[in-house]
């Protein structure tokens, strides 16, 4: 018995030790692969790197980040040629190491599936030279959106609302300030703004005046738009009134703070709430002047001419001169929209022609005199 188990025992230990290598083996493996797959892996996001670096003069933190994203690149063959092919576009070395730092991505696009299709399409409409690498420079995310799907349809439906868009200007006047218009899908958020502040009374040339100075309004959520627009209504501006556009517009300029410390400022000159609100109804371009500015003309119509508060109310558009140069100041322009208010048309017309002469001497004065006659 005791030699059947020493005979048995070599037998059990080499059972043992067959099993415990046939079942380490796979474990042996893994580790090895996970192994030589991070190793592999690293060497590939180094190089990358200083292709980065080497090529774009991109920093090397912005570099180790990109390459991150794009630790599994094993080639430089497609980032090479989407550098040669903006390259013999005429983008400088500035404007491609911005479009990259922003849309890296695009260094893995198909050139003549892609890319080229793109950049034709903004071609066409009119962006060629130095404005295309500008453009692109400073939004390349369009290169990474569906042309059929989002840049198409999204220009078809902004070019249908831009009234005055010789040569397309209007339109890249829209796409500079906001890009993300034709980037995501126009069926998500633009048609419905469109649809909303149509309802509002919103339309033709106040609908592309909005569109051209505020495209941001457009591509904010419809919830957002809506409280926007009741808020402004809680002001007293109305539906269908043709200054509910430069309400929405001048209190979407700034937060509810600025806006309350602007109104605040006129209180401190003695205007009520209900005078202050009267003014903002009568011309919202007020507000959007600096609170210097507007305090300078206050200060000079109220301390300096000794202009009555009532009159100051109904002249309020002269405090928008205050925010331009004199040289450019339009003062028949401005007299003309004055005679455009509501009051009695012989009191206006009294006001409006004191108004101007007012502002002619402001003009021809200078700031120097005011300020010296402030002073005294």
């Amino acid at each position: 018995m005791q030699a059947i188990k020493s005979l048995s025992r070599p037998w059990a230990d080499e059972l043992h030790r067959r099993f415990l290598a046939d079942t380490t083996k796979p474990f042996l493996f893994l580790f090895y692969h996970s192994f030589s797959s991070s190793t592999e892996a690293k060497t590939n996001s180094s190089s990358f790197t200083d292709f980065l670096i080497n090529n774009f003069k991109i920093s090397k933190t912005q570099a180790l980040s990109i390459s991150t994203r794009f630790h599994r690149v094993k080639s430089h063959e497609k980032p090479q040629s989407v550098l040669l092919f903006l390259q013999n576009l005429g983008f400088s070395e500035t404007h491609i190491r911005s479009a990259v730092r922003v849309s890296p991505q695009i260094l893995f696009s198909d050139i003549d599936k892609t890319l080229k299709p793109k950049i034709e399409f903004f071609q066409d409409l009119g962006l060629v030279g130095s404005e295309l690498s500008n453009f692109i420079s400073k939004n390349s995310p369009v290169l990474t959106v569906s042309l059929e799907r989002r840049l198409v349809p999204c220009v078809e439906i902004l070019n249908k609302i831009l009234c005055k868009n010789e040569n397309n200007q209007d339109l890249f006047r829209v796409l500079r300030r906001c890009s993300a218009l034709v980037r995501a899908n126009p069926e998500s958020r633009l048609v419905g703004n469109i649809a909303f502040l149509k309802s509002c009374g919103i339309d033709g040339s106040q609908l592309s005046m909005l569109l051209t100075r505020r495209p941001r309004l457009f591509n904010w959520q419809e919830s957002k738009l809506r409280d926007l627009v009741s808020r402004v209504l809680d002001m007293g501006f109305s539906v269908n009134s043709r200054m509910l556009v430069y309400g929405l517009y001048t209190v979407s300029c700034m937060s509810n703070d600025t806006f309350m410390r602007k109104l605040e400022l006129f209180r401190s000159f003695g205007f009520s709430s209900d005078e202050c609100m009267e003014m903002f109804r009568k011309q919202p371009a007020l507000l959007r002047s600096s609170e210097e500015k507007v305090k300078l003309g206050i200060e000079f119509f109220m301390n300096t001419i000794k202009l009555e508060k009532s009159m100051n109310l109904n002249a309020c558009l002269v405090f928008i001169f205050l925010g331009k140069s004199p040289g450019k100041i339009n003062v028949v322009e401005r007299f003309a929209l004055t005679l455009s208010t509501n009051l009695c048309a012989f009191s206006v017309l009294v006001e409006s022609i004191l108004t101007l002469l007012l502002v002619i001497v402001f003009i021809y004065a200078g700031r120097s005199v005011l300020m010296s006659t402030t002073t005294r």
